[in-house]
């Protein structure tokens, strides 16, 4: 059995496949951790997710809850309401296609619920024989040269900060969105660049995945956006707004966690 752990699924117009993973992943977590939780976060879809979502997890087995954004405010808004949620100390969120499939948790729990690291995250760059169905060649060649773009911005180590499939110790989490202010598909870039300046342990974890259909990323607006984002990073950080304040260790690896006043 697995340590337990906040599952969070956001979601936009996806009333085409969420009935589907989410009897997926209610199934997963009643057979392998079943003190866990799952929240979804409907974020704002105009068509019948919301509805589809609500009456799946009726019969749910475990403790699961639907959280409503309204309007639309951003996938990084939506995990954020997501993982502040949470009520276990490790929260995981991971994209509603479940291109990650939910048999790779383990990889990034493990390591979490042993003390070995604070974040973990999944990796299609790593080890790309995993990868079973590939994207179109231009919005996997553009991944690439993203990600080179974010190692030489940013200073990261990392080869894939976009694989939607990521997995935090829940104070901090709490910590990084108390700092964070992008909404958009660069979020999970923004913390990966807030915990690696606060010294966390980050891990890049290498885990089968596949290209499923329908994806909300458009190759050219939303690549173009993300640059924009990496560049709000840039000049926040610039601007000191992420200097972040010291912490005793007690409260930095306790269960719960405080912001400090402004």
């Amino acid at each position: 059995m697995l340590a337990p752990f906040s599952i969070v699924i956001p979601c936009y117009n996806e009333e085409g496949r969420i009935g589907q993973t989410l009897r997926l992943t209610l199934d997963y977590l009643a057979a392998n951790a079943p003190e866990s939780e799952l929240i979804v976060v409907n974020d704002g879809s105009t068509d019948g997710t919301g509805a589809i979502a609500r009456e799946r997890l009726k019969s749910a087995n475990i403790t699961a809850r639907l959280l409503e954004n309204f309007p639309n405010r951003g996938k990084g808004a939506a995990v954020q309401a997501g993982l502040l949620a949470a009520r276990t100390p490790i929260g995981l969120f991971s994209d509603a296609d479940l291109s990650t499939p939910l048999e790779e948790t383990p990889k990034l729990i493990e390591p979490i619920a042993n003390g070995e690291v604070d974040i973990a995250f999944g990796s299609r760059a790593l080890d790309r024989s995993l990868i079973g169905v590939h994207q179109p060649w231009r919005r996997e060649q553009g991944g690439r040269v993203f990600n080179l773009l974010v190692r030489l911005a940013t200073g990261l180590p990392f080869w894939d900060t976009q694989c939607g499939f990521k997995l935090f110790r829940r104070i901090i989490a709490q910590e990084l969105f108390g700092y964070a202010s992008i909404d958009g598909f660069g979020f999970d870039l923004e913390l990966l660049y807030l915990a690696q300046q606060r010294g966390y342990r980050i891990a890049e974890v290498p885990v089968n995945w596949s290209d499923q259909p329908g994806s909300k990323v458009r190759v050219l607006r939303d690549g173009f956006a993300m640059l924009r984002q990496l560049a709000v990073i840039r000049r926040n950080d610039q601007q000191g707004r992420y200097r972040l304040p010291s912490f005793s260790p007690e409260l930095m690896h306790g269960d719960r966690f405080r912001m400090p006043a402004s």
